[in-house]
């Protein structure tokens, strides 16, 4: 269905390119922000995504998932932002917002109390600033495989890269992360 309407988008279809527009903004804004920890940033990329895209989808080779196409983009923009950062790392920094970051956490349960909340929160917090420690390439994989539950053989395409490489950067980030939270825990 995408590469239909990026082909009526090409053709001069504002209608298609609107539709286009409205199945990806949200998915990319939640993967942006994921990645670059801040509401502006993650909304430039999503717009600068959307330019790109309009510009150069005579580029696109529809034998590729267009899905695929749009977040190499995407997540590309969030990696130059990320590495034109000057590093700050630190796990007592203020958040911005406390949004959860696993499907797990956000799990309802039936015995919760306020302070059990109040724990989950503040491991939520925890877990959020680690990733933000991690360095890009290994930030990267972490945010697509575990924040946006793509596959190795997505997050492979998404980045051009071998499948291999992919399940050692997880694999990295994962360790770098179990290393920073067994300090801080």
């Amino acid at each position: 269905m995408e590469a239909r309407l990026a082909r009526l988008a090409l053709k001069g279809d504002q209608r298609a390119f609107a539709e286009i527009v409205s199945l990806y903004q949200d998915k990319l804004y939640h993967m942006a922000h994921r990645m670059l920890n801040n509401r502006q940033e993650a909304e430039d990329v999503v717009q600068e995504t959307f330019l790109r895209v309009y510009k150069n989808l005579d580029r696109y080779d529809d034998t590729m998932k267009f899905s695929t196409w749009i977040y190499r983009i995407a997540t590309n923009l969030c990696i130059d932002r990320l590495r034109k950062r000057k590093p700050s790392y630190s796990l007592d920094a203020e958040s911005a917002d406390h949004e959860g970051l696993d499907g797990y956490s956000m799990i309802p349960s039936d015995d919760r109390t306020p302070e059990s909340e109040i724990l989950l929160s503040e491991l939520q917090e925890t877990i959020r600033q680690a990733i933000e420690t991690l360095p890009p390439k290994y930030k990267t994989v972490m945010v697509l495989r575990y924040l946006q539950d793509m596959s190795l053989q997505e997050i492979g395409e998404v980045l051009d890269m071998p499948v291999t490489t992919v399940k050692t950067r997880v694999h990295r980030g994962r360790e770098f992360m179990r290393k920073r939270l067994a300090r801080h825990m």
